[in-house]
Parts: C-alpha cells; sequence; structure tokens
C-alpha cells in the first residue's frame, strides 16, 4: 500500500493529471482495487482531486470468442454447401448441432441459400462476415453502434461490463510524500517544542462518536416490575424469596402434602445430591406437623400413614414459591400475629418436559392475605380488584383442588383476541391443617393465590413460544428491542 501511494504521488509530480487510475494501475503492475483504495485515501486528506469515471463497455461471450476463430454459424453453413449443393441430411452432419440450427436459418433469412426437396444448395456466390468482423472489433476495443449492439445482445455474443476508475490531479494538499498529520498534542511534543513544526489533523467537532450500547431490559423484568407495583399500590409486602434450594419440609410437608404425593416424585421435582439434607428443622413445629399427618386434628383424620423425617429432610429445588409463604406464616406465628398481606415473584423449578408452553424452570407469582374472618368472598373481591388493575375484568372462577387450600379456585378471564376463556392461575384459602400447628389463632384465615410471570408476558408480546422469551435459546435482539410494558390483555 505504502509502495503504491509514494508511486502515485510521484507520477503526478510531473504531469498536469493522470486520465485513468485504472490504466495507471495495469501499465505499472498494481492491482487496481488496491489503487482505488489509495487514491480514495489521497482524496479524503486533499493531496489529490479524484473524479470518478464510469463508462460502459461489451466484452465477447465464450460463443462469440468462438465466432471470430471459426465464423458466423451462417458463414460456417454458407461455406459447408458445395457449389453443385448437398442433402440437408448430409449438411446437418457435417455441422455442430447449435451451429446448424441458428446457421442454415439466418442463412436462409439473408437469401444465400435455398433448399429445393430436401437438397440444400447455394443462391450467390460469395458471402460477407459482418458478424465475424464485428465481434472481432469488439475484441480490440473498438464499440458497436446502432441496433447492432441490440441484436449481438440477442443472440448472447456480447455482454456489458461496467469500468469505473479515477480522473487524477494534484489535490490543495498535494506533497510528492504523505506526512502523517498527528492526532494527539502529547507532553513529549510540547517539552520537546516539535508541535510548532508538526501538522495536527483537523477535529471534526461535528462527529457523533461511537454509538455506546447500555443495558436492555428483558420483557420478564419489564411486567415483573408492573406486577410488583401493583402488589405494592394494593398495600402488599415483598416477601424474601433468595433461597432456590428449599427441604421437602417447608416445600411440602410444612403444606400439608402428603409424602406419598406423586409432585414429590423424582420425575416432578429436582432433588439435590449434595447437600442432600437439611442441616436443622423447628422441631416443636416439625412434631406437629408430624401429628396432623398421621393423626390429623384441627378438624382434620389426617392422611393416616407413617410419617418419615428422612424425606422431609431431604433438599430440592423449590417448586412453588409457597414454600417461602409457609416460612413467612411461620414467622409471624412465632412473632405475634399481626394482619398481613404478602407477595413473591421469583423462580420455581419442575422437573418437566420442554415445550413450546413448559420450561423446566420459570417464575410465579404469589399474593396472600393474612386476617381475621377472611371468607371466600374476601378471595373472590381481591381477585377482581387484583386482575382489573392489569386490565383483566372478565373473571371466571372454577372449583379445584389443592393439598393445602379448602375451598380451591383455578382463575379464568376471557381472552378477546383468541375469543375464548383462558386459565390465568390458581388461588384459595389455606387449611387449617396448614396455618394452626404454625401457631396462628383459630380465628385466622390466609387466601392466596398465583399466577406465572411467562404467560401474560407471552400474551402482552405476542410470543407463542416460551423458550423464545426465557432460557439459552432467547433471541438476543428481541431483548433489544421490545417495547416498554402496558399492562392488559386484548
Amino acid at each position: 500500500m505504502a509502495g503504491v501511494e509514494e508511486a502515485l504521488l510521484g507520477a503526478l509530480q510531473g504531469v498536469e493529471s493522470i486520465p485513468s487510475s485504472q490504466a495507471w494501475a495495469t501499465e505499472n503492475g498494481f492491482e487496481n482495487s488496491v489503487v482505488e483504495g489509495v487514491v480514495r485515501s489521497l482524496h479524503g486528506f486533499g493531496y489529490v482531486e479524484a473524479e470518478l469515471v464510469k463508462k460502459v463497455r461489451y466484452v465477447l461471450t465464450a460463443e462469440g470468442k468462438n465466432y471470430t476463430m471459426r465464423g458466423s454459424p451462417e458463414v460456417q453453413v454458407f461455406e459447408a454447401v458445395p457449389a453443385e449443393g448437398i442433402a440437408m441430411a448430409d449438411l446437418k452432419g457435417k455441422l455442430d448441432a447449435l451451429v446448424y440450427d441458428v446457421g442454415f436459418k439466418t442463412a436462409m433469412k439473408n437469401k444465400w441459400i435455398q433448399n429445393t426437396k430436401g437438397t440444400v444448395s447455394r443462391k450467390v456466390e460469395d458471402v460477407k462476415d459482418e458478424v465475424r468482423n464485428l465481434l472481432t472489433g469488439i475484441q480490440d476495443g473498438n464499440a458497436p453502434e446502432g441496433n447492432v449492439v441490440n441484436d449481438l445482445k440477442k443472440r448472447k455474443l456480447i455482454e456489458t461490463r461496467n469500468d469505473t476508475w479515477f480522473s487524477l490531479k494534484k489535490g490543495p494538499n498535494y506533497a510528492p510524500k504523505r506526512v502523517k498529520p498527528e492526532t494527539d498534542l502529547t507532553r513529549e511534543l510540547l517539552q520537546s517544542g516539535e508541535w510548532l513544526k508538526r501538522e495536527f489533523k483537523p477535529y471534526n467537532f461535528n462527529a457523533l462518536g461511537q454509538p455506546t450500547e447500555g443495558g436492555h431490559l428483558h420483557p420478564l423484568l419489564k411486567v415483573r416490575t408492573q406486577f410488583r407495583n401493583i402488589f405494592l399500590e394494593m398495600g402488599f409486602e415483598e416477601m424474601p424469596t433468595n433461597n432456590f434450594v428449599e427441604s421437602s419440609f417447608w416445600n411440602f410437608d410444612a403444606l400439608f402434602q402428603p409424602q406419598q404425593h406423586p409432585a414429590r416424585d423424582s420425575h416432578d421435582t429436582f432433588f439435590l445430591k449434595a447437600p442432600a439434607r437439611t442441616v436443622e428443622l423447628p422441631e416443636d413445629y416439625l412434631e406437629r406437623v408430624k401429628k396432623t399427618h398421621e393423626e390429623g386434628g384441627y378438624g382434620s383424620i389426617g392422611y393416616g400413614y407413617d410419617w418419615k423425617r428422612d424425606e422431609a429432610e431431604k433438599n430440592l429445588l423449590r417448586t412453588h414459591t409457597t414454600a417461602v409463604s409457609s416460612r413467612m406464616l411461620y414467622k409471624l406465628a412465632q412473632d405475634g400475629f399481626k394482619p398481613k398481606r404478602y407477595f413473591s415473584i421469583d423462580r420455581v423449578f419442575r422437573n418437566e418436559a420442554v415445550d413450546r408452553t413448559h420450561l423446566a424452570e420459570f417464575h410465579q407469582i404469589e399474593g396472600l392475605v393474612c386476617d381475621r374472618g377472611l371468607t371466600l368472598g374476601d378471595l373472590i373481591g381481591v381477585l377482581n380488584e387484583f386482575f382489573a388493575r392489569l386490565g383483566i375484568k372478565k373473571l371466571r372462577f372454577k372449583p379445584a383442588y389443592n393439598p393445602y387450600t379448602e375451598p380451591s379456585m383455578e382463575i379464568f378471564s376471557y381472552h378477546e383476541g383468541l375469543k375464548k376463556w383462558v386459565e390465568v392461575g390458581n388461588s384459595g384459602m389455606f387449611r387449617p391443617e396448614m396455618l394452626q400447628p404454625m401457631g396462628l389463632p383459630e380465628d385466622v384465615s390466609v387466601i392466596a393465590w398465583g399466577l406465572s410471570l411467562e404467560r401474560p408476558t407471552m400474551i402482552m408480546y405476542g410470543i407463542d413460544n416460551i423458550r423464545d422469551l426465557f432460557g439459552h435459546k432467547v433471541d438476543l435482539r428481541l431483548i433489544k428491542s421490545n417495547p416498554i410494558c402496558r399492562l392488559g390483555m386484548k
């Protein structure tokens, strides 16, 4: 590159201009693309003035080159016909198929030959090969004129080439050798006084600089923030959910979920190998839970099985944030009961097959109200208020079963886009068998509900595959370009 630059500046020193950078590159043995790059650089710094020249030229195709050597098809056909004539089949056998097909028709059209009952004979004594002459002229650099170009292009004997080059002359900053300007005024230049002799590159104060890349909020985080704000506006307190690892006791047993329940199987739950067991559990509370499972109490007959501590001590990745609720309610009972409203939004884990609507890890939203004298009507009222703030005003409730709530209700909303009722959550009132072993008063009730974070986010952002939203296959372009969350499912 440096050699090309010096040669080009040196060539301009003794002449007024260089008409063609392409021709100059060929004469001096340089690659034209390299020369063009040098010209653009020198033009940018004012060493040369470069004007871009564009020209269309014609080149021969492979077929056209062949005809410059052998003659055009029509002339080849004419020359293959002897003075006494020839049978058409014999003529065809003397020539290539392409030459015969094209040449015979053109020679007949030009009235050079005639076909009389299968015998081909000449109608003229001699012909001139205009096509060959034109092709040879184009090959030598002569430009064809008029309709000849279209005729040759239709016969696919020539094709166009777009050539570009630069016409060069000296620029306002011309010098036989480029002097690289300084880009920084350094301490050394100031101390030595060299800055007085050096040329400095001018500052471009209009340049925008390198675009900065900031962080981007994930759609789940945006929807999570909206849900969190709704809970806070309704007077709820956020529960600490920073323990992904939980014991089976708090995840299942404290919720009055029997140890034989299918959800406690390894096919549905991720159990830990190390540490495999929990270190400590509240002994007095554990005994009350054990007795409730085995014998019942608080109006219940229990499950009537041999409850095992080994099962309760197993560590797992929590399957729901209700494990956090059980801890908070137990703490509330020990500290002295006060009416509370709690919520949590965090990750849970289940050993499920991954498909377009299920992942092995997802986020659960949970809310609960703990107070005296709460009824199912209070639960329905709170749910209507909560979902109304999400933009969901058409709700229906369906009886359901949960081990730790009675009564239990599935929550359905009418989806205007799908034109049908879809499940949006689950709810219920915590059973006395769960609450009273904690030490909560008998007249205290807890209403609770839960839903996933991914499903409403998918609806709001028009995503039909959960793997496009969450997990290692997520498209980062979605994270960078997703709009602001607006709650309200339509």
